[in-house]
Parts: C-alpha cells; sequence; structure tokens
C-alpha cells in the first residue's frame, strides 16, 4: 500500500471540498497529488451522485461512473453548512487545514459566515478556492448556467457547427475546465504560502477558462477584425482582401475517419508531407495529375478556391481506401500530416498509452470489483501521480474524522444524526 504523505506532492496537506459538479476535478486533481482531500457532502449525499452513467446500468446514488471518476482520492463525510452545529464543525476542520474549495453562488459562503475572510481569521494560512460560472465580480457574477451557456458565453459554440445552420454545443466539460483551473489556481497559491507563509483567495471564472480553449480565435478579431466562421469539421484560413480559404480537416477513410490538412506553399515541412501523400497515393495508382504539381509555387494566402478544391479531390477519394492504421503507419514513415481519429477503443488499445501506463485501475470493495480509469499525462519521477483510494460512500469517514480526529463521541455522533447535521 502506497503512502501519500510520504510519496506525493501533497502529502500531509488538507483540502476541504464543497464543490459541486462544478469543481470536482479540482479536489480530484489534488487528492492525485497526494493531498487528504475530504468531499463535504450534505447528509444524505452529494447531487452529483446522480449524474450517470452507472456502474452495470445500475441506478444507484453510490454506482455513479461519474462520481466515481470525479472523486477519487478523496474521502467523503456528511455535514449540513446551514446550521450553526455544522459551520461551527466546519470551522473546526479549517483550523486543521491548508485548502478549502467550493462552488456555491458568489456570497453565498459569506452569508453563512464562511466566506474567505471568516476563514482566514481561524487560519490565516489558508487557500479559498471559489469556481463558479462568471467568477465572484462583476454584472454576471450571479447569473445561473448550464454547461450549454457556458460554452455559449465563452465564445466556443460560435465556433463549432456548419456555415449554413446555428453553432452546436460541445460535448459537456466545462466543469472539468472550472477544475482544472481552480487546481492550477490553488497550486499557484500554495508555491505563493510556501514562500510567505500568506493564503489568499483564488476565484475561477468558468467562463474565461472557456475563451482559452479558442486558440487563435481572438487573435484574427485583433488583427483582422474578422470573426472565424463555423466550417464543420473543415478549418479556415483567414486572408486579407479574400474569402477565407477552405480546408477539409476531417476526411473519411476505409474505417472510419483521419485528421488530415492538404496545405500548399514552399515550407519544407508542406513539400515533405505532400510528396510523401503522393508517395502514398502512387503505390495505389491513384496520383494521377498531383505528380506535376509544384507545390512551393502555390500560397495559401493566393490560392483559389476551386483550385484548391481541385488538387484535393484526388486525394479525398484515395484515402477511402484505405483503413486509419494503414494510413498511419505509412504516415510516420514519409512525415506526413495526417493522424487517425481515435475512438474509444482505439485509445484503450493504443500502444503509446499503454508504455506509458496512462490506464490505472482502483479496486472498489463495495462492488468486489476493479474499475480502470484514465490516468495523470503528467509523469513526476520523484513523486508518481496514483490512485490512493476508491471514491467514498456517501459519509464513509464520518467515523475517521469526526470520532478519531476531532474527538467527538460515539454518542454525540448519534446526536448529529438525529439532528440531520451530519
Amino acid at each position: 500500500m502506497h503512502d501519500p504523505e510520504a510519496e506525493s506532492l501533497l502529502g500531509g496537506f488538507r483540502v476541504l471540498d464543497l464543490t459541486d459538479e462544478k469543481g470536482l476535478l479540482c479536489g480530484r486533481i489534488l487528492g492525485d497529488l497526494g493531498a487528504d482531500v475530504i468531499k463535504i457532502e450534505k447528509p444524505g449525499g452529494d447531487q452529483a451522485r446522480n449524474i450517470g452513467p452507472y456502474y452495470n446500468d445500475i441506478i444507484d446514488a453510490e454506482k455513479s461512473l461519474y462520481w466515481f471518476f470525479t472523486n477519487l482520492n478523496k474521502r467523503s463525510i456528511t455535514l449540513n453548512l446551514e446550521k450553526y452545529h455544522g459551520q461551527d464543525l466546519f470551522k473546526r476542520l479549517v483550523r486543521k487545514s491548508h485548502f478549502v474549495i467550493e462552488s456555491s453562488d458568489p456570497g453565498e459562503m459569506a452569508d453563512l459566515g464562511l466566506g474567505y475572510e471568516d476563514l482566514e481569521a481561524i487560519n490565516p494560512g489558508i487557500i479559498m478556492t471559489s469556481i463558479t460560472p462568471y467568477g465572484q465580480t462583476g454584472p454576471y457574477k450571479t447569473f445561473g448556467h448550464s454547461d450549454l451557456t457556458t460554452w455559449a458565453m465563452g465564445g466556443m459554440m460560435n465556433l463549432c457547427g456548419d456555415s449554413d445552420r446555428a453553432p452546436v454545443r460541445t460535448y459537456p466539460q466545462t466543469a472539468f475546465l472550472g477544475g482544472l483551473h481552480g487546481a492550477l489556481g490553488a497550486m499557484v497559491a500554495h508555491y505563493y504560502r510556501e514562500t510567505t507563509g500568506e493564503g489568499q483567495h483564488v476565484d475561477v471564472s468558468i467562463q474565461q477558462a472557456c475563451m482559452l480553449t479558442l486558440m487563435n480565435a481572438p487573435e484574427y478579431w485583433d488583427v483582422m477584425q474578422m470573426n472565424i466562421p463555423r466550417l464543420g469539421s473543415a478549418l479556415p484560413f483567414p486572408r486579407k482582401g479574400l474569402f477565407p480559404l477552405i480546408m477539409p480537416a476531417i476526411c473519411p477513410c476505409k474505417d472510419g475517419h483521419v485528421t488530415f490538412f492538404l496545405p500548399v506553399g514552399a515550407s519544407q515541412v508542406i513539400i515533405r508531407s505532400n510528396s510523401g501523400v503522393l508517395e502514398m497515393m502512387d503505390q495505389d495508382n491513384m496520383a494521377g495529375e498531383l505528380k506535376g504539381v509544384d507545390w512551393a509555387s502555390l500560397s495559401l494566402d493566393s490560392i483559389p478556391q476551386e483550385e484548391y478544391d481541385r488538387l484535393r479531390e484526388p486525394v479525398d477519394r484515395w484515402l477511402r481506401t484505405r483503413t486509419k492504421a494503414q494510413l498511419y503507419e505509412e504516415a510516420v514513415k514519409k512525415s506526413v500530416l495526417l493522424v487517425p481519429v481515435s475512438n474509444t477503443r482505439d485509445l484503450v488499445e493504443n500502444p503509446q498509452l499503454s508504455y506509458r501506463k496512462f490506464w490505472m485501475e482502483a479496486d472498489h470493495p463495495n462492488l468486489d470489483d476493479r474499475i480502470v480509469y484514465p490516468g495523470a499525462p503528467v509523469k513526476i519521477s520523484a513523486c508518481p501521480i496514483r490512485i490512493w483510494r476508491p471514491s467514498p460512500l456517501i459519509g464513509q469517514h464520518n467515523t475517521e474524522v469526526y470520532q478519531d480526529e476531532l474527538g467527538l463521541s460515539p454518542s454525540q455522533l448519534d446526536d448529529l444524526k438525529l439532528q440531520e447535521i451530519i
């Protein structure tokens, strides 16, 4: 059994996790780094336990796969913060903790007497990370939200979809963006605390986190006063004085799709990639008129769309005759700008992920089973990221925390349950 206190970056540090699904990943990341993360749930369990899918399709608050993933490496206690005795117990925990993460509406924690200023008075070194849709300040701070609205307000939806149709949503993940940036902010504040001894309040806006996914769209507006249009699976190449060049990016092949660019220009990378494609096509007697094209004489800034489409058409026809594996194997050998579009099965069987031991298993004693999880993309040589414990049951660690650590008696715990405080 590995010991997170001795073998991890955050061993010996404690996190009190009050988040709902907007911030659950934040505590999960800190727990992966070895922190003792105590997930504080309302009596009866957190609402996020009702998010599917479920283990073996059994609809049960203790079998949510979403909960399993976002709450690995955490302990669970139940506590009602709306009652005075619940607030008092929480403050006692804060005295022995290093981080508090929460995702309630701005001002809600302060209304309970548990805002940053209140907690700082109890523990001057405390770091409080608040993860909300629009941040703690500004005219939108109290607005309601969903994954759909934060994607829309963050700008990503305007880039997704076809040009002749309304914007579309991407797969729900804004909460994970908020959690990721919450963990990043907490760790930066932790570094500051380690050098100064001072804690601070970390304010995360999910809207702003979404905006960081827009890549170069803001820059095109800044430089060219141009909103990049929606083009489905194609990519636009903005050009001054001309319509953007539309370059298909996701192309059908024999058993799925590949991402493939057919750029033109004098770059050695472009010339090498296009020459490699022609060699592959010529092996199948499908290169045709493309064998005589001088790619270096063409420019993305000036090539007419019709000319580009004419060059592209035989390549797309040829791609449909090869499998993803065949195309990728040859593309690597010939430095072609092509990769397969992986589905979940491809990822599970991927030799690179297998070699790096990306997939990790966790025992779930209550299920009498082991579940495979995506691991960490970060390798830390001295302090590896591990699964230290499976996701907890509702209030599984009440006795450990309240009785063994805070010194409450069994009869006091029973009273707290009767009063619906825990």
